[in-house]
């Protein structure tokens, strides 16, 4: 038996249930497919200040704060510097964005999947997406449950929010690999990790070491999530378990090791995944659209995979409304989409590339505010890199800093540089692929 709907979106994570939600409130017939059962875990646990106005819009604002623990900025630690840096959001240009959140992804995705059913979706676990057909008039989409049985749908739109599985982008064939980016991840859970104090102890820290550079998230429920973004090389040089290689890769950054001196790995289990910052060259089409981690995913440095998920979600619910109801303004509506999911990773890149060059390091360590500069910077990571303002020409001067800066340190910036696009060399597959865990 084939079913019906309005709108087929296949992925329960942010991106998919953000989208589902809003369209149910439509009045659309929407169905909501995710392959697991939540919860289920997922990395990704910093939010940006971006993402506050979207829970605003969804009235979860409320679940967010029960949920999380307030992140009011960014602490830096560099091995090369006897001091922390400290950034707040509340020092960007839009003051009223002084804060966001560190959420374990399990219970958030969770509350984002239950919303879209409470809103009017059909919300539906354990259904494993195989095969989907697109044509002038809308989807055809077959699927399996976890028992076995089959379902089929028929849909007037399709929304891939499918995550890491890129079902239209491998569908299409049009994933590409970042060769890029090149990094790859190895990270765990902690309790008893020594935290920053008072209003500090929710910010996100950054230690840099040798091979890339360590997060370290604490979450309200008192564990904190530690993690290496390092290049692949470093990754496939693993000649020992993972969990005595994670050990010894935090012994590289003593800041951090003294940080997790009395803490213990939580379950004893570590996670690694290697080869994952991708795009699609396609975005969208007639009756789809791709959102989320579906259409790109870069390095997690600056946290922003939550924001571009959902904020895709919010103009992808535009994107199909107008194609379903204006089908003669679809192709700029199209076109005004494709737009806005390149955006956010195309300036988040911009730093990503030049996060391990000492010269960037040095801005990061020693941030000034000439031109409004650390105004703009701060705008960029706090993930509000939609607005239509003058900051643009303070990030762009930011950029001048950089250049000028890494003139006057050209020996080690051309080194360094030079690291990178050695580092970030593919020789082969990289042990976790996709996800490898060790307990």
């Amino acid at each position: 038996m084939t079913e019906s709907c309005d709108v087929l979106v296949v992925g329960g994570g942010p991106a998919g249930s953000t989208a589902a939600a809003l369209l149910a409130r439509r009045g659309r017939k929407v169905v909501l497919l995710e392959k697991g059962q939540h919860p289920r875990f997922h990395i990704g646990e910093s939010l940006l200040p971006a993402n506050v106005r979207l829970f605003d819009e969804l009235g979860l604002r409320s679940e967010l704060e029960r949920i999380g623990i307030r992140k009011w900025g960014i602490e830096f630690v560099s091995p090369q510097h006897a001091h922390s840096s400290f950034l707040e959001f509340a020092d960007a240009w839009d003051k009223s964005m002084p804060y966001a959140w560190q959420v374990r992804r399990s219970v958030l995705d969770e509350i984002l999947f239950r919303h879209a059913a409470s809103c009017g979706a059909q919300a539906i676990e354990g259904c494993r997406v195989t095969q989907v057909e697109l044509d002038a008039d809308g989807a055809s989409a077959q699927a399996v449950m976890k028992d076995g049985t089959p379902r089929h749908w028929r849909a007037r739109y399709l929304m891939d929010a499918s995550g890491r599985d890129t079902l239209l982008a491998g569908k299409f064939g049009t994933k590409r690999k970042n060769e890029a980016h090149g990094s790859a991840a190895i990270f765990g859970h902690f309790h008893n990790a020594r935290r920053l104090q008072g209003k500090l102890e929710g910010n996100i820290s950054i230690f840099w070491f040798e091979h890339g550079w360590f997060w370290f998230i604490p979450l309200a429920d008192g564990s904190t999530s530690v993690g290496a973004v390092c290049w692949p090389y470093y990754l496939k040089s693993r000649d020992k378990p993972l969990r005595e290689f994670f050990n010894d890769t935090i012994a590289l950054a003593p800041a951090l090791q003294e940080r997790l001196r009395d803490a213990t790995l939580i379950d004893d289990t570590v996670y690694a995944t290697g080869n994952y910052s991708y795009a699609s060259t396609h975005a969208c089409g007639q009756r789809h659209a791709l959102l989320g981690d579906a259409f790109a995913f870069i390095d997690p440095v600056f946290s922003s995979g939550v924001y571009f998920a959902m904020r895709s979600a919010f103009g992808a619910v535009e994107l199909a409304t107008t194609e379903l109801d204006q089908p003669a303004r679809a192709p700029a509506a199209r076109a005004a989409y494709a737009k806005l999911v390149q955006k956010g990773p195309k300036e988040f890149s911009w730093f990503i590339y030049r996060m391990t060059n000492p010269t960037m390091r040095g801005l990061f360590m020693y941030p000034k505010n000439p031109l409004r500069v650390k105004e703009a910077l701060l705008t960029v990571l706090a993930g509000d890199v939609h607005r239509e303002s003058s900051m643009w020409r303070s990030l762009f001067a930011f950029k001048v800093i950089y250049y000028l800066s890494w003139l006057r340190d050209a020996p080690a910036a051309f080194r360094a540089w030079r690291a990178r696009r050695r580092n970030v060399r593919q020789v082969g597959p990289t042990k976790g692929e996709n996800v490898l865990v060790e307990s």
